[in-house]
């Protein structure tokens, strides 16, 4: 928390995007001390490239538990925007392992002698 000359007190808030796999985009925002979520994210969208549109219907959270827009932030949180999964997480393990196959996977690696796969 940082006091300015005029006697008003920021906070600086991190916001962090993932617009693509492998992409992360992170900006730092001074705002003033009691903002809220929607607050930040107005200001965060042009520094990050983005329009406000387009953060509509993502969910948002701070330090990995999901808050509304008018949550008040702190000094230091960090702002997370959360895209929609595209694949199942379930799905797309059963996927691996169906293309790695039983051999090479986990716990199926060492296998006993004259057993059956997966025991």
């Amino acid at each position: 928390m940082a006091s300015e000359p005029g006697g008003s007190v920021h906070i600086t808030v991190t916001v962090v995007f993932s617009a693509a796999p492998r992409t992360v985009q992170e900006v730092n925002i001074r705002v003033p001390f009691g903002s809220r979520v929607v607050d930040v994210l107005a200001q965060a969208a042009p520094e990050m490239g983005i329009s406000v549109a387009q953060l509509q219907g993502l969910d948002l959270g701070v330090w990995g538990k999901k808050v509304g827009i008018n949550h008040l932030l702190l000094d230091t949180d960090r702002l997370e925007l959360y895209r929609a999964l595209t694949v199942d997480p379930k799905v797309a393990r059963r996927a691996r392992f169906v293309r790695q196959g039983a051999k090479s996977a986990g716990l199926f690696a060492k296998r006993r002698t004259n057993s059956k796969a997966g025991y």
